[in-house]
């Protein structure tokens, strides 16, 4: 029983030590971003041989949003003959396929990819993608995303830095207005995006390519073997095979593309289900090599680690919570003594637990919605929710690595239901 307890003990001390590194690293970011010297991106660089640029679009069954994703692409201000749209039709079974084929006919620049492999997903199917582009580099976008007139230039002006392996813009969504849950969403976006993302470029740690409103390097890709479809956050992975292997990540603020966020909890939980797997998936896989990196800087291995296992943290919590319980139960939560522990246990409480409240205020102040921080009380009902959720991912990702099971991808659901009674209803 003594040894029994002594680990729940030592649990419990690494817990609120672990909680109290997030908080300093998040206050950090935080004061950075608004205090601290701001990074300059390559906006003003001025370059009339902007290279050429294959757009990548992975779909699978996109009736109801990918017009507005091409629209979008075709009325940007790049030069037309300076680059290619290639959506990916992947084993759709809606109106996907019939309309690309009628935006190729009405649009040559668009070159749909029809695929009906048994290998789906977005990895395997940008895999399939980059072997018929053009371009050297590549830029993609999610189906349900809407970018902006100048954001191809933006993105693309980054690849003027040799070396830069990959470019991330800000994803901002555009359903904000629907709901309680969206509204909240978008206070999470703010301060992943304007906050986290921009702070950790000013200081040259890990930003991070998220996937979409992004590009990178294709012949690094190629190179390396590809993208694995056994992997869920290809995104991650790909932004732990540059560093470790000496690109850089950038982070374009001003590079705004806007999103459709899930609109039912139902919807929210299986996509924070399915990231959690992914991104552990990749912290077992680069845990080491980062620890191990010659092109890594003991800065970028320190933030890299801490975002490399920021999905475990709540399964790790968790357990946590059941420690002190059990502890509580036993009579042996004299865990600290002295005054030091009241200010460590306070410190814990007020920042540990909070950390991305203030990161998220921040962002807010940042971009003028003030009024939005009235709304961060609720924030607080998210935090069990993501618990659980991200939790199962962990354990989900565990379970994989141990039995080496086949993983599928699991779209998103989209929610764009003015368009689905107004204009697929012609494709069916």
């Amino acid at each position: 029983m003594a040894l029994a307890v002594t680990v729940l003990k030592a649990y419990f001390v690494f817990i609120v030590i672990l909680m109290l590194v997030y908080a300093v690293r998040h206050f950090i970011f935080s004061y950075n971003r608004i205090f601290g010297r701001q990074r300059m991106y390559y906006s003003d660089i001025y370059d009339s041989e902007l290279p050429f640029v294959s757009v990548l679009i992975p779909m699978h069954n996109e009736e109801n949003v990918l017009q507005y994703v091409l629209d979008a692409l075709l009325e940007c201000n790049y030069e037309k003959d300076r680059f290619e749209i290639i959506p990916i039709n992947d084993n759709s079974s809606d109106a996907t396929g019939k309309m690309l084929d009628e935006y190729h006919r009405r649009h040559p620049l668009i070159q749909p990819l029809h695929r009906y492999s048994e290998e789906r997903g977005k990895p395997a199917s940008l895999n399939d993608a980059m072997q018929l582009a053009k371009g050297e580099i590549i830029i993609v976008f999610d189906a349900d995303y809407r970018p902006g007139k100048d954001l191809l230039r933006q993105l693309v002006l980054a690849f003027a830095d040799p070396e830069v392996g990959a470019v991330m813009g800000r994803v901002i969504p555009y359903n904000t207005n629907k709901n309680l849950l969206t509204r909240l969403l978008n206070l999470e976006r703010s301060g992943g995006y304007q906050a986290d993302q921009q702070a950790r470029y000013n200081l040259k740690t890990i930003p991070q390519y998220g996937g979409t409103v992004g590009g990178f390097r294709k012949s690094i890709i190629i190179e390396t073997g590809g993208f694995d479809p056994r992997v869920l956050a290809e995104d991650t992975e790909l932004t732990y095979r540059l560093y470790t292997k000496g690109w850089k990540v950038v982070y374009a603020n001003a590079a705004e593309c806007y999103e459709e966020v899930p609109e039912t909890w139902k919807a929210r939980a299986k996509q924070v289900r399915r990231w959690s797997r992914g991104h552990n998936a990749v912290m077992f896989r680069y845990f080491l090599p980062v620890i191990f990196s010659k092109h890594m800087t003991l800065r970028e291995k320190i933030d890299g680690l801490l975002l490399l296992i920021v999905y475990a943290v709540p399964f790790l919590f968790a357990l946590g919570l059941i420690d002190s319980i059990a502890l509580f139960f036993l009579g042996e939560m004299n865990v600290f003594s002295g005054w030091w522990a009241i200010f460590f246990v306070g410190a814990y409480n007020s920042f540990g637990n909070f950390a991305p409240f203030y990161e998220i205020a921040i962002a807010l102040m940042v971009d003028g919605v003030k009024r939005d921080i009235l709304l961060l009380p609720l924030i607080a009902f998210n935090y069990y929710y993501y618990l659980w959720y991200i939790s199962l991912g962990f354990l989900d990702a565990v379970i994989d690595l141990i039995t080496k099971r086949d993983v599928k991808w699991v779209k998103t659901k989209r929610f764009e239901n003015s368009v689905k009674a107004g204009v697929t209803q012609h494709w069916h």
